[in-house]
């Protein structure tokens, strides 16, 4: 799309017809109508056959000429060429429209889940000219049927030689877009705190974390509520994981006070590797740890005073099965600001677009 030095195509392929006297033809291309406010899109479609009570309308549409196609072996309509590159483009969880529109296809979410990006290739397919791929960011929720990207070719005729240059490019980099299906986990929770524990304050963790795990699926089995003893939040990790459980969350204590014991606790279970810290706000003071195959997460206080976090930007991953480490929390910085709005409109923001 932008290599300069690339020549396009003389337009031969085009026969120039009247108006008038386009009765009878077929159109090569869909012919687009803007009505200001009501409607834009195609009044009519490639392959149409002209008719004579056409005319009228194609002359109200400005249409004082229309084209005809004549291509050869070597050049290929766009609606042709954008199904091609659907194909290429499309990979687990990801399906697309039968039926371009201006050369235009939607790629849609086939089921829920965790929307996938290989971003330097789809820049790299990008380069190519005369295509075009535009897509949600990388680790983008999903529910199906929701559009997911769209691509074009950008001519209505493309050259074959250059087709299949974006078509190999993406199918080397198979698959630029993915969908990964959230799996039916799990998860048991342990909220610390002597206040807690006392009874001198009401727990509202647990009703947040068990909002978000149902949002994606899960299952919140089991609550236990500690105080801040490191011996008791390590014997209870430990029972968590003999139980088998998929993801194992634990609230407050995570900051430097010395009363703040849970993270010590977790690292007294056994638990390795621990990563302690995100470049996210809120969130600073996350901790993401794994025994085996079991994740570990920390949610700081801010949990309970903010309505989105990193807890929000890490929970769909790890219910997709990924394995985020420290570089993936320190990546996150770019697009880790939560701006705190009035009302939010996460995920429909800036917050956690990470590329």
């Amino acid at each position: 799309m932008t290599n300069p030095d690339y020549q396009p195509s003389e337009k031969d392929y085009l026969q120039k017809i009247k108006v008038e006297d386009a009765v009878g033809l077929t159109l090569g291309h869909d012919i687009t109508e803007v009505r200001p406010g009501e409607y834009k899109g195609p009044s009519f479609r490639k392959g149409h056959t002209v008719e004579q009570r056409d005319l009228c309308h194609l002359m109200r549409l400005g249409k004082r000429h229309l084209y005809v196609l004549d291509l050869d072996k070597n050049q290929v309509h766009e609606d042709d060429a954008v199904i091609e590159l659907a194909r290429a483009l499309a990979g687990p969880g990801v399906t697309f429209e039968s039926s371009p529109r201006e050369g235009k296809i939607q790629l849609i979410a086939a089921y829920d889940g965790l929307f996938k990006v290989r971003v330097d290739p789809l820049i790299e397919f990008n380069m190519v000219p005369d295509v075009m791929c535009a897509s949600l960011h990388n680790n983008t929720p999903a529910k199906k049927g929701h559009r997911l990207a769209g691509t074009r070719a950008i001519p209505l005729v493309i050259d074959r030689d250059v087709l299949d240059q974006a078509v190999s490019l993406a199918r080397e980099a198979f698959p630029i877009f993915a969908v990964k299906v959230f799996n039916p986990v799990t998860a048991r929770l342990i909220i610390t705190g002597n206040e807690v524990y006392e009874g001198l304050i009401e727990d509202r963790f647990e009703a947040i974390v068990s909002r978000k795990l149902t949002t994606y699926g899960a299952t919140l089995a089991e609550t236990v509520i500690l105080p801040d003893d490191r011996n008791r939040i390590a014997s209870t990790v430990r029972r968590f994981i003999d139980a088998g459980t998929d993801l194992i969350i634990t609230t407050g204590g995570m900051s430097v006070d010395p009363d703040d014991v849970t993270r010590l606790g977790i690292q007294a279970a056994g638990v390795h590797p621990m990563y302690y810290g995100a470049a996210v706000l809120p969130g600073a003071m996350f901790l993401l740890a794994y025994h085996e195959n079991i994740p570990v997460v920390g949610i700081p206080a801010c949990g309970l005073y903010h309505e989105t976090t990193i807890f929000d930007l890490m929970l769909p991953r790890l219910l997709a099965g990924e394995t985020p480490d420290n570089r993936d929390l320190a990546r996150l910085a770019h697009g880790g600001l939560c701006l705190d709005c009035t009302t939010c409109r996460y995920p429909d923001c800036s917050f956690g677009k990470t590329g």
